[in-house]
């Protein structure tokens, strides 16, 4: 009875230590890469504090002079109050080798050891890329998650509903290198009812989102053959429209070209048998007489009476039948050249500013 009480105040004390000296968390999940916080804390006077990762000593604290090692992948920071003494020890990078047991050794006083898990975030991805299928088909959908550490869950959504997993099946490789890391193969099949979005996750618990990858599953038959077909008549209603008017507006201006040209070739017609006349006449004038044409020659006939005095005699009733006056042009050589009338009686030749007139007299 008297060795029974010692024992019970001893219980109770050791109740009391442990309830003021406090290591949180106890067990700390991390990403490699991340940095470990873990804050160990006393009301307890103590002398010295050691930081133990995996049974080897990373950082020495005293309460007297602070940190004493120089370690640039740990760090320690006091946050005492005037009631308890607090640390807060940082572990910087953390990396698969680091994972184990992190203890906060008060000498002489109390152990305090937590747990570190260190996971490997890896890489998801769906094979094949955006699917486009006629409505009935099956297509299969296969997704690879590379690189993790430990095995990911992996699951299936389809619009935003996940998959049961009885629609799909998850096949695990074994981890093949030195890091120990996991690859998953994962294999859906789909009825394609309707187009719809396809997404992998795979995910660990360190993770605050899981890792995705998404394709497009595109099925043709939901666009709907009456709008396509609605569509296509539209277009090619607007199509021969356009192509009608087009064609008018061609056809109206190939006629109204055509009746220019017909106006033009008609006012020009007149104009070019006056000049063809004209050409012909002088020409065959000056090929008459071997001279040049005289441009003051003119075919039309008139009386050179008032010009040119005429007297007509005779004893007998005479009567001029005709009277003709002819400019004649001028000749080249006057020596080469003779006028003889057989039917004139009388024939006179009168010279003057460069032409001559002859006048003939019949009389009855």
């Amino acid at each position: 009875m008297g060795n029974l009480i010692p024992l019970i105040l001893l219980a109770c004390v050791a109740q009391v230590l442990n309830s003021q000296t406090q290591l949180k968390p106890r067990t700390i999940t991390l990403l490699r890469g991340d940095t470990a916080r873990l804050i160990c804390s006393t009301a307890e006077p103590w002398q010295v504090m050691v930081w133990i990762l995996n049974s080897g000593s990373v950082l020495t604290i005293s309460a007297q002079y602070g940190i004493l090692s120089n370690n640039p992948n740990v760090n320690a920071i006091n946050c005492s109050t005037s009631q308890l003494s607090i640390w807060e020890f940082t572990l910087n990078r953390v990396q698969r080798s680091h994972q184990g047991q992190v203890t906060c050794d008060l000498q002489n006083i109390q152990r305090l050891t937590a747990d570190l898990f260190v996971q490997e975030r890896g890489n998801v991805a769906i094979t094949g890329g955006n699917v486009t299928v006629l409505k009935g088909e099956e297509i299969l959908f296969r997704c690879l998650a590379v690189g993790w550490y430990p095995e990911p869950s992996l699951t299936w959504l389809v619009n935003g509903r996940e998959v049961d997993q009885g629609q799909y099946n998850i096949s695990t490789e074994r981890p093949v290198d030195a890091d120990g890391l996991y690859n998953l193969t994962s294999n859906l099949s789909v009825q394609a009812a309707e187009s719809s979005h396809v997404e992998c996750l795979a995910s660990v618990s360190a993770l605050p989102t899981p890792e995705a990858s998404s394709v497009r599953l595109t099925v043709v038959a939901e666009v709907g053959v009456e709008n396509v077909c609605d569509d296509c008549a539209v277009l090619i209603a607007v199509t021969a429209s356009v192509s009608a008017v087009l064609l008018l507006l061609l056809l109206s201006i190939c006629i109204v070209l055509c009746y220019r040209r017909r106006r033009r070739a008609k006012s020009s017609l007149p104009e070019a048998i006056r000049i063809d006349e004209s050409k012909s006449g002088r020409s065959a004038v000056a090929e008459a007489t071997g001279g040049e044409v005289n441009l003051g020659y003119t075919t039309e006939g008139h009386s050179d009476a008032g010009r040119s005095d005429l007297i007509v005699t005779g004893e007998t009733h005479s009567q001029m039948n005709s009277i003709s006056a002819h400019k004649i042009p001028d000749v080249v050589s006057s020596s080469n050249f003779s006028l003889t009338n057989s039917q004139s009686n009388a024939s006179t030749a009168h010279c003057g500013d460069g032409s001559k007139t002859v006048r003939r007299i019949t009389t009855v």
